[in-house]
């Protein structure tokens, strides 16, 4: 297992990091348009980025104010050691912290197997958001 650390944050903070892993994610590895990554809801939104050891920024996730979660990435070399669950699990905290009953998201087609586990439930069909299935879950917080 990785030894890892997350750190809630904001684009002020840690832009940067949160910024590089979502660039090689989000636009080089699954081809979204640079344009559709970035958006107003970053600057008001809390993020977590998931750090090595040394430092090294390797996954991240938001949570709007709304409630929604994404933008959740962990960079390919350190998937399946349990990053993305770790930072999944900060923004459910995060979420309960701030009041919410329900969170939403948008989970890529590929990864509605991992949000289930989590406790999340599909709402509606599949659709495509910058030219990738996806589907909207849903989870009751206790």
């Amino acid at each position: 297992m990785t030894d890892f650390a997350l750190i809630e944050t904001d684009m002020a903070r840690h832009g940067a990091g949160l910024a590089a892993i979502r660039r090689a994610v989000f636009i080089e590895e699954q081809g979204v348009p640079e344009a559709l990554e970035w958006d107003e809801f970053d600057a008001v939104s809390t993020h977590w980025l998931a750090v090595l050891a040394d430092g090294t920024p390797v996954g991240c996730a938001r949570l709007l104010p709304d409630g929604h979660i994404g933008r959740m990435a962990v960079l390919p070399a350190w998937r399946g050691q349990g990053i993305g669950r770790a930072l999944l699990d900060a923004a459910l905290s995060g979420a309960r912290a701030r009041g919410f009953s329900v969170v939403r998201l948008s989970a890529q087609l590929h990864a509605t197997n991992f949000y289930k586990r989590a406790g999340f439930v599909a709402e509606g069909e599949p659709y495509a958001e910058a030219g990738i299935p996806h589907l909207a879950m849903i989870k009751k917080l206790s």
